[in-house]
């Protein structure tokens, strides 16, 4: 039997032209920054099998500051200037990434480095559909 390699497929909501992505990893971390607070959020994921199933696992989040309308959880613990907290919804099947073209666009780190979310997938100024999938 071949292993599955795991991973992420990213397809944009509205572009019907631009061909759905697999980018190969088992942790990322998506990160941008709030347009109008100018405060910075990371959240940590990981790509995991379970019942021969790719899912998406929150690991971790963190938010650098708090401004109006963008508190932490409660639970959150502030260190290093970051309040960090584990994410309520654990298994999310998908995440919905707005990407407009009037803000700057997500951050994708792995174990390369962080690039903007553009490197892998373009925008078209909708909504970026990512999901857990293997090969």
């Amino acid at each position: 039997m071949m292993a599955q390699l795991l991973g992420v497929c990213m397809q944009l909501a509205a572009a019907q032209d631009v061909p759905p992505q697999f980018i190969a990893t088992e942790r990322f971390t998506l990160a941008w920054t709030h347009t109008i607070e100018k405060v910075r959020w990371e959240e940590d994921y990981q790509v995991k099998l379970e019942q021969q199933q790719a899912v998406l696992y929150a690991v971790a989040a963190r938010v650098k500051g708090s401004a109006a309308g963008m508190e932490p959880p409660a639970d959150a613990v502030l260190k290093d200037g970051w309040y960090h907290y584990v994410p309520t919804q654990s298994y999310p099947a998908a995440l919905f990434l707005t990407r407009s073209e009037f803000s700057a666009d997500y951050e994708w780190c792995d174990a390369s480095g962080c690039v903007p979310l553009s490197a892998k997938m373009p925008r078209d100024g909708g909504v970026t559909r990512l999901t857990a999938c293997s090969r």
